[in-house]
């Protein structure tokens, strides 16, 4: 595999080494060993799945005061994947990275703790899976206004299919109970 550091330390792109022929093709979608001496945390204690229709967009979320890192991918179809630093003191606090995962290649994100996450489907409908490092606390649940001006992610799109709880987000600077940034 291929480990790649992106723009912010600590979000990782990792591309699984695929072997194809004429019957398919095969890739390991984890290995602890290798994925631990790569720089993604661990151990996993939750996987999650959502299938999601085109124009769909999920998030901002995360969780604070119980935070979650993840490692994120697509089964099938293609997603526009989005992390956004809100660690309070941070030297890129409010930035993000924005990386297209798709089942053409089977890239991953691993999105570290303190991290919010939202995904942008571009294909048909896409199998989303995700693996966490703590489990999911929903009193601990914070949602970012996907379109914040602040942020600026650039989605491809005015018009997403929202859940109502991301439709009444509210912007990063209105947020309260943000995680802190422990330094390097």
């Amino acid at each position: 595999m291929n480990v790649i550091q992106t723009a912010i330390p600590g979000v990782l792109v990792i591309e699984p080494k695929l072997f194809r022929d004429p019957r398919g093709l095969f890739l390991e979608h984890f290995q602890a060993e290798r994925y631990r001496a790569g720089g993604v945390g661990g151990p996993f204690v939750q996987d999650n799945m959502s299938r999601s229709s085109q124009g769909v967009l999920r998030g901002l979320h995360l969780q604070n005061p119980n935070p979650q890192g993840k490692l994120v991918g697509v089964l099938r179809g293609r997603v526009l994947d989005v992390a956004v630093d809100v660690r309070l003191g941070s030297p890129t606090f409010g930035r993000h990275v924005a990386v297209e995962l798709s089942e053409d290649d089977f890239r991953q994100l691993w999105i570290p703790r303190g991290f919010a996450h939202g995904f942008r489907v571009l294909s048909d409908t896409v199998d989303f899976f995700y693996k966490c490092d703590a489990f999911y606390s929903p009193a601990d649940e914070i949602t970012i206004r996907w379109d914040d001006p602040d942020i600026a992610i650039d989605w491809g799109t005015r018009d997403p299919i929202l859940s109502a709880r991301d439709a009444a987000a509210r912007p990063l600077k209105e947020i309260s109970g943000l995680p802190r940034y422990e330094g390097a």
